[in-house]
Order: structure tokens, then sequence, then C-alpha cells
């Protein structure tokens, strides 16, 4: 049997008339139109199929039926560059035609008129009747044992037991609390590809990739090559890198249902005494003067906050190193000035009713972000005064309830527009669903109300590494868990897993506190040690922020990134990549006394003890049941660590001299090391320090 891996692609693709799964026979319908530098154009009557690399590794296909050709959706970056190379290798024959460039290879035979996408070795990736594109349907073909990833991940409450590996019927969507999703799928056998669409339906069986459900008539889609990094710097450059958060959202957030003023000041005070790292504090509800009429829901709450209108609390704030971010609503009251402004305007989701709502149990009503006219009215005037009084950031809450895949998207979009446009200063979000394409806006995901316990949070890891594996680089979840009260040992674990994700955040439910202290001494010092380990690292995740906005991989990476040939890590959601140089397996078992460790190969180092580990094994690591003060925590050879020294908040003190740990390696290592005003957006325009 003759296998996608064996088939020779070189210049032309050879037809194969062995038993192969891609020897389809069809015959061909369309014809070749012209094959030159910018690529391959098929026409048949008035449709046409064009066939063209928009980079070296990347190779677009465009189904245009009657010709028709329309603009990229919303998962595409608007300003991102679609021009076709034009400086490729062309081949020519009464059977066919192929492009090339030093990455890849499309050759399109005209006896079974299928294309064939192969990589750098003239090794098949991918293959394809193109013509299926005129029935709105993309049908790939690829080897039966290649891995695949991305398309979606799991929701606030699913049992997540699934892994990381996709197979059999996979639905891109936004989907509900804590979903990430997107039209796209990789492969750690070299490939990626990304469709242009908003929904679809992914059938992954066997040696077939096939997408259906696409919302556009013109069907288009990106095939990128290469190893994982390489197919998602591609992927940023395509659908749009991450801007960089501020330099403070790298430290520690404490977010809180049920607050006021007084309290908030005793809070803040409590971490600064006692010298536990946190830069910012997220209010739910109650910051907003939420349920009265003149733009209550975008105003300060002078009831609870009686200084936040004026500024003084800011000002407070700032003399004390911390932000205030607030939580955002995607819904307004019927009954009031702006509800009234909205109606007159059409701002409504078609089709959901005004309903009581839980908190003020007046009428609401929920706003359609998809229109411009609602995204530039939200970032109001109200709202700026909240912003110049304090609210840096945002927290938006339950806009994954209308069935839509771009409600919370746009919602995000709308502050990050209105934000830019009002201020230099850099935008913070978390959100509670994920759609591809709303990374461009300064979007965070965390993974919506989920319970707390030891269960829950070991299928936090899942859920983190699959929102990565769909492009969303930016993660974080309701350390301690929403909904319940953490033991002292779930608190204290929590935290020390918390530290090594992209968003290091705590929340709990009305009433609950997050606070180190509120757990008991032994608690306390586990997460405060774990929180403080996380600011020495300061310098090191800064510059893996930096790395997610120029090379589309950030903090975070499944090992399946560093490690692809490596079949033990495939669906292993038990470890993860920390930077490069880190690799962390947090413990997530009660009362756990020794744990199973996979590492990959290469030499490791126990980051706290120094004993060195050869790679390639599963160790038997000794875990400290009694005082949770230990974090599995692996050094990998080559590994270049920068560090701070210990602060209460980011950039409580100028820093004028780093620690760089190096470890030594049998092959040459470097790393980036990035920083900037960390407030603004000059790095735009070239205003950063860089050192390799």
């Amino acid at each position: 049997m003759t296998t996608l891996r064996n088939l020779a692609v070189y210049g032309l693709l050879i037809a194969s008339t062995s038993c192969s799964a891609f020897a389809d026979q069809t015959p061909a319908t369309f014809q070749l139109d012209h094959a030159d530098a910018r690529g391959i154009e098929l026409v048949q009557g008035n449709d046409r199929i064009s066939v063209r690399f928009v980079a070296p590794n990347v190779v677009q296909v465009h189904g245009m039926p009657h010709g028709r050709s329309t603009r990229p959706g919303i998962v595409m970056d608007p300003h991102g560059s679609r021009d076709p190379l034009s400086n490729l290798r062309v081949r020519t024959s009464a059977d066919g035609a192929s492009v090339a460039s030093k990455e890849l290879t499309a050759s399109w035979d005209k006896r079974t008129g299928r294309l064939t996408i192969a990589d750098a070795q003239g090794k098949p990736l991918l293959q394809t009747d193109p013509a299926s594109l005129m029935d709105r349907r993309i049908d790939l073909q690829h080897d039966a044992g290649d891995a695949l990833y991305g398309i979606g991940g799991y929701d606030a409450f699913e049992p997540a037991k699934g892994g990381l590996l996709r197979h059999g019927v996979q639905i891109a969507k936004a989907g509900e609390q804590g979903y990430p999703g997107g039209p796209f799928v990789w492969s750690t056998r070299g490939y990626g590809v990304l469709v242009d669409t908003v929904g679809a339906k992914f059938d992954l069986e066997g040696d077939h990739l096939a997408v259906s459900g696409i919302n556009r008539e013109d069907v288009s889609y990106d095939v990128i090559a290469g190893t994982p990094p390489k197919i998602f710097a591609a992927l940023a450059s395509l659908s749009g890198a991450p801007p960089m958060f501020p330099k403070w959202a790298m430290g520690f957030t404490n977010s809180q249902w049920g607050i006021d003023q007084q309290e908030l000041l005793a809070i803040v005070k409590g971490y600064r005494n006692r010298h536990i790292p946190i830069d910012n504090f997220t209010f739910d509800f109650d910051w907003k003067a939420w349920g009265e009429d003149n733009y209550g829901e975008f105003r300060w709450n002078e009831k609870k906050f009686p200084d936040g209108p004026s500024g003084a609390l800011k000002t407070s704030m700032d003399q004390l190193g911390m932000h205030m971010t607030g939580i955002m609503k995607p819904r307004i009251h019927v009954d009031t000035v702006e509800g009234r402004y909205a109606e007159a305007h059409g701002f409504w989701v078609p089709g959901k009713p005004q309903n009581p709502d839980y908190f003020s149990l007046k009428l609401v009503r929920e706003l359609d972000f998809d229109q411009s006219a609602v995204r530039a009215w939200f970032f109001n005037d109200a709202l700026k005064h909240a912003f110049d009084t304090g609210i840096v950031g945002w927290w938006n809450d339950e806009a994954d309830d209308t069935n839509s895949n771009t409600q919370f998207l746009n919602m995000q979009r709308a502050l990050y527009e209105g934000q830019r446009a009002y201020t230099p200063t850099r935008v913070w979000s978390i959100n509670r669903d994920f759609y591809l394409g709303a990374q461009r806006y300064a979007y965070g995901l965390w993974s919506g109300d989920i319970d707390t316990g030891f269960d829950s949070m070991a299928a936090q890891r899942q859920r983190m590494l699959s929102a990565i594996d769909v492009g969303e680089m930016k993660w974080g979840m309701d350390g301690g868990g929403f909904k319940g009260h953490p033991d002292s040992e779930n608190y204290a674990r929590w935290i020390e897993f918390a530290a090594f994700v992209p968003i290091f955040r705590v929340h709990g439910t009305l009433g609950e506190k997050r606070q180190p202290w509120m757990y008991g001494a032994v608690a306390e010092k586990a997460a405060a040690d774990a929180m403080r380990l996380r600011y020495a690292l300061i310098p090191y995740i800064y510059s893996y922020e930096r790395t997610a906005t120029t090379e589309g991989v950030g903090l975070v990476r499944p090992l399946t990134f560093d490690y692809p040939d490596d079949p033990q890590v495939r669906d292993d959601v038990d470890a993860w990549m920390f930077g490069e140089s880190l690799l962390v397996s947090p413990v997530v078992a009660k009362g756990q006394t020794e744990k199973d460790i996979y590492l990959p190969a290469g030499q490791w180092t126990d980051y706290f003890t120094g004993k060195i580990y050869q790679g390639g094994q599963t160790i038997h690591y000794a875990v400290d049941s009694k005082s949770w003060s230990d974090i599995p925590l692996f050094i990998r050879d080559g590994a270049i660590i920068p560090t701070q020294p210990a602060m209460d908040y980011v950039g409580e003190r100028p820093v004028s001299e780093l620690t760089v740990d190096v470890f030594p390696a049998g092959h040459a290592t470097h790393f980036d090391y990035y920083d900037d005003d960390g407030s603004t957006y000059a790095y735009e325009h070239g205003a950063f320090y860089s050192q390799r």
C-alpha cells in the first residue's frame, strides 16, 4: 500500500497508479489557465481556482464560483499582507504544472485534477481535488498516522478528558464559557490548515480532513508548512499577532466579587505589609453604578467607591503600585437614557428580547457588537471617565449566550479600538470565550466559572493547552476555582499552578476571598513563595510576551511545540514548557507524595535542588505533602534565564542589573532579552531594548 509519505513529488506531481488512498482517478473538470511565478490558476467556465504563495511556507487555495472574490473575513488580519510571492520556480508540461518556493511545492495533475502540496524535501503533506471548493467544502487527504491539533477546546463544565489530540467531528466555534475555537487545524507532521470562515465542521477521519459549513461562497484556505513554531508564526501573520499586554499584567491579579473601597484599601495594604507581590485588583459588579440611570453600566458606584469618580482612589492606588480593572457586561438597562438611545439606533441583538437582570432585577437587553456603530458608541464618555479615574483594564463577562462566534470578539474589539483611539496606554482584557481573530484586540481568555477542588484544577491543564493549540496565547483561570471554597492545600497548589500560566489570577463567587493569608500559614507561605518566584522571573516572562507578538508563540507552549517527533508527548497535558528553558508539571492531586513526570530528550536540572535528570524517560518525583512548598520545575540544558530582584509590584524599582543563569549544552543556544516602557505602544515604532 503506497502511503502519501512515499509518493514522489519533485517539481511536477508523478501520478501513482498503485492502490494509494490518494490515487483518485476522477476525471479532471478544471483546466489549467496559466502557471507563472505568482502561482497556478485553474478554470472551468466562469469558475476559478487560484493556488498562490503568500509566504515561502504558506500556500493559499481560493475557489471562486463565477469568478467572484470577497474580502477576507474576521479570522484574517485586515492589515496583513495577502500579496502573492512572485519569485517562484514554475514548471509546466502536458501533464500539469507545479509552483515551488524553497519550503513548499504545489503541484496540479491534469489527469486526476488533484493538487498536492509537498514540503521542501518533496514529501507530500496534503492532497485534494480543488473542485470541491465549488461546493463550499474542503476535502484534504494526509497520512493516516498524522497527529492533529487545534479547532477547539473545552468549555468550563465538560469533563475535558479528551486531551489535546483531535479526531472525529470537531466544530470550529467560540462556544460557551471558557471555550476556545477557530477554523485552524495543525499537525506535528509539519503542516497546518487555516480556513477563512466563521464557524465550520471539521471531520477528521483516518486519512481525510474534511471541512464543511463554511460561511463564504468563495472558499479560501491557507496551507502552512514547518515546525510548530513556524506554523504559529505564519498563523500570527495571517490572522494577526496579539499586541503586547502592559508589563504589570505579567504579575498577579486578585479578582473579587463583593468589595468596597474600604476593604480594597485593607486588602492591598495586606499584600504590601506582607511583601506578597500583586499588581492588579479586578472588580466584579461592585465598581459600577449597575442598574442606575445615566450610563450606570459605564461609571463608578459612588456609594461603594466614594473616591472613584474624583480620581482620588486612583491616586491612592498609584502610590501603592496597584492597577484597577473592572467587569464589563454585554447588556444595558432598557429604561435608561442609554437604553433608549440603543433602542432608537437599533443596537440590540436581533431576536434576543429584554429580560430581568439577575443582579439589578431590572430589565436589560444585549447589545449587538457585530455592528460597527455599537462598537463606536460603547467606549463612550462615561467609560472614558471611568478609565481616566482608574479602571484601566476590562474583564468582559457573559457575552457567550447569543449563539454568535463573534459577540465576545467584537465586544473586546469595541474596547480595544476605543481605548487605542483615546490613549496610548496599552489594553488589557480577559474574556470568557475565544474565536480566532480575537487575539488582535489584546484579548485574554479565562476558562469560565469553574468549580473549586483538585479535579477541577487538574482539568485546567488541557483547557489551557488546547487554547494555545488554537492560537490563543494569553490564557488564565479563576485560581482557587470560582464556585466553592478550596481547602488550604488546594489553594496552595492552585497558586503554584497559576504562577506558570500566562495570566496569573485568582477569583471566587460572591463573598469568596482569595488572598493567601485567608488559607492559613502553611498555604500562605507556599503561595507567597510561588508568587515571588513568578516576580523574579518577570524579565524572562516579559521577553516571551514579546515573542507572542513577533513570532506567534508566547510564554506557554505544549511539549509538542518543542518535541514534535516524540510520541510520548503527543497528548501530554501533565507538563508544558514555560518559555523555552523551563518545563513545569504542577501538583494537581491531593495528598500526593510522588509524581511520575515524563522528561523529553536532553538533560534536565531540578530548579530547586540542582539534581540532574537524563531525559527521554519518566521519573518518579518525590512530592512534599505536608508543606506543599515544592513545584516540579526543570531547567532544560542550554537554558539562559534572566531574573530580577524581589519586588512587591512590577516597576517598584528600576532594574539596573539582572542575574542571568546559564546552563551549558552540547549545542549553541541564545536568549533574546527584551524590555520597553511597559505601558504604551511606543514599541510598535521601535522604542524598545533588545539584547541577544
